[in-house]
């Protein structure tokens, strides 16, 4: 789980901290990883309090050097995992589920295996930050991979992409909350309008 960055669009502000509904965005897709089945929550950024999960189920380490962006992050993330198949998830979709991850990975090792798959938001395009993957596959494009983009390096990759199911109702599991006005619009979607701005605390 990439929790990192400077979060420059939204003034510097902890985006992983900041509340929607009764938890931090961090809190809320790690409670989604962790109902989904997941052994171990890797958080690659710093430590943050307020995450309800077992020691044994939790690690936080850091990309070298801190702030280097996703792709270094998703390296040093990769390299604390044992498991066949990641999940690789942002650190602030406020709506992401369990039954979201769950779906990923059924798509990714189906009928028709796949290295993984992501969720497509509703113009089909791929979330690169939502998504499910065979480690090893990561591993590989990621030694051959010298950009900085998740696009350049999972694009390649063909994963299965899952789009809205029709008439779903309710926020899509794919909304990040990168700017202020991302941030109002989930407070209000989950029925907890918050100040004006997510830098100020609740």
């Amino acid at each position: 789980m990439l929790a990192g960055g400077r979060a420059s669009r939204l003034g510097g502000a902890d985006k992983p901290a900041l509340a929607v509904g009764e938890r931090s965005l961090l809190a809320t897709v790690v409670s989604a990883a962790a109902a989904a089945g997941a052994r171990l929550v890797v958080v690659v950024g710093p430590p943050r309090p307020g995450v309800a999960l077992a020691p044994s189920r939790l690690r936080v380490v850091r990309e070298e050097p801190p702030g280097s962006g996703p792709v270094p992050a998703l390296r040093r993330g990769l390299a604390e995992v044992a498991a066949p198949w990641v999940l690789v998830l942002a650190a602030d979709l406020p709506f992401i589920r369990a039954g979201h991850l769950s779906a990923l990975l059924a798509a990714a090792t189906g009928a028709r295996p796949a290295a993984g798959a992501v969720l497509a938001d509703d113009d089909g395009r791929p979330q690169w930050l939502a998504g499910c993957w065979s480690a090893e596959a990561l591993r590989a494009a990621s030694r051959g991979y010298r950009g900085g983009s998740l696009h350049g390096l999972l694009g390649p990759l063909s994963p299965v992409m899952l789009g809205p199911a029709p008439g779903q109702p309710g926020p899509p599991p794919w909304l990040d909350c990168d700017t202020e006005d991302d941030v109002r619009r989930a407070r209000a979607w989950s029925g907890d309008p918050a100040g004006p701005g997510p830098g100020v605390p609740r």
